[in-house]
């Protein structure tokens, strides 16, 4: 079937047997479109957490459904079985929106008024604590910003797992330089998918933070944890761009909205001593890259943030660092003010500042003639303040794009904005539970 031409998604139930929770869905009557998480090595659910479990499988299924729904963006969505509360509702209401925003800007579309889930249950009673131990997963993704944060938690002395969905394996290299275990849960899309893409569905970006996390909550209940400590820092807050009175948000399921939505969920609907938060929510993505160089060198072979390692389908560059895609550009740009400029080079093999043909992506991070790009980077103010340094740096400010920013591009700008130390800088705002509050000392 086209699924542009469905009149209704269907949540059609939601089961776990033998470490593997099965998630189905469909449109209209069409054939069920499984997906399946497999935990490995899970035990039983244990006693005392089967009313938690069965909390975080439901919204497991309502937060990976996002996936799927998106291919027809149908009128109506129908969730069988046991009812929602309008809590519950809303939280999927947010999410499908502002989650898939830029997939609705980039196909043309407008989903305001055409989500909303249904709901008819009243609100449960709140959710007890259930005794989870006093330990904490720390998703690891290959790049900067979550060794930035495991070498915080570490240096606490708190007890804590490295954990990655997929099977990248350049992502289980660095979870495996970080010295702690390691826990990597699979996720196996429905082979249906790819056949409705083929068929014309619609495709764009997903929120995947939002179902990582989602996928952690089963973990955290399922193996015994008492926090879920993402990296995302402040910048991944702001907006891209802001299109027809919405704002568009490529990184909405890392910003800090989102994650105090679910932290306080999971806190009223699966178990009031399950915390979500993240480490790094006070600082900018400046102040992470500086904390990331101060590190040294066990890290510098193994971590990669480009985007390009980690596609589902196409091919991957053969390096680490593709150095063609917006994440490498903004990367070496942030490193730059706070490392070696060799051993930044020796990085990435070569001088992406030093290279005209990349004029108009360094132009855009700096939000110069054009928007942000849709990737997981700084603020344009950011990486103009990092630009600005560059600039007054003798091994640095005859390279061509650090020239030709200084030349024409600076001229423009107040020197006020160009500072780089308040980047440096923590905000206020985070939900670190008290336990792990002595590793923002140590990022500090």
């Amino acid at each position: 079937m086209d699924p542009r031409q469905g009149r209704a998604f269907r949540f059609v139930r939601h089961t776990y047997a033998d470490g593997v929770a099965s998630l189905v869905y469909a449109f209209d009557d069409g054939e069920a479109l499984v997906e399946r998480v497999t935990f490995p090595g899970a035990p039983a659910v244990p006693a005392g957490r089967e009313a938690a479990f069965a909390a975080a499988l439901r919204l497991l299924h309502l937060v990976a459904g996002v996936s799927y729904y998106k291919a027809g963006i149908p009128p109506s969505i129908v969730v069988e079985g046991e009812p929602l509360d309008e809590e519950s509702a809303s939280l999927a209401d947010a999410l499908y929106l502002h989650g898939l925003a830029e997939f609705a800007y980039r196909n043309g579309l407008d989903l305001r008024g055409r989500i909303r889930f249904p709901f008819s249950a009243k609100r449960p009673s709140p959710a007890p604590a259930i005794g989870l131990p006093p330990r904490s997963l720390l998703p690891i993704g290959g790049g900067k910003d979550s060794v930035v944060a495991v070498e915080a938690i570490k240096s606490i002395g708190a007890d804590a797992t490295a954990t990655w969905v997929g099977n990248s394996p350049l992502i289980a290299e660095c979870a495996s330089r970080t010295g702690l275990s390691t826990l990597n849960i699979s996720r196996e899309l429905a082979p249906g998918l790819f056949e409705l893409n083929r068929l014309g569905a619609w495709n764009g970006h997903i929120p995947v933070t939002a179902i990582n996390s989602a996928i952690l909550a089963v973990a955290a209940i399922l193996y015994g944890y008492d926090s879920i400590v993402f990296a995302n820092e402040r910048s991944a807050s702001v907006a891209t761009l802001e299109y027809e009175g919405q704002q568009v948000n490529h990184q909405w399921s890392k910003g800090f909205g989102f994650e105090k939505t679910l932290h306080d969920y999971l806190h009223s609907h699966v178990a009031a001593d399950l915390d979500y938060c993240s480490l790094l929510r006070p600082w900018s993505e400046l102040a992470v890259t500086s904390a990331f160089a101060r590190l040294g060198g066990d890290y510098f072979t193994v971590f990669s943030s480009c985007n390009r390692n980690f596609r589902i389908l196409g091919p991957k560059p053969a390096d680490r660092w593709c150095g063609q895609c917006p994440k490498c550009h903004f990367v070496f740009l942030a490193l730059a003010p706070f490392m070696a400029k060799p051993r930044l080079l020796s990085i990435f093999g070569r001088n992406l500042l030093d290279d005209d043909a990349l004029a108009g992506a360094f132009d855009a991070l700096l939000e110069y003639k054009d928007h942000k790009p849709f990737e997981c980077v700084g603020e344009g103010a950011e990486a103009r303040a990092a630009m600005a340094a560059l600039a007054e740096r003798p091994e640095w400010r005859e390279d061509a794009l650090v020239a030709r920013f200084r030349r024409e591009i600076r001229p423009q700008l107040d020197d006020a904005d160009l500072a780089l130390e308040p980047w440096l800088m923590p905000g206020a705002s985070h939900l670190v539970p008290e336990r792990l509050r002595g590793a923002l000392d140590a990022l500090g």
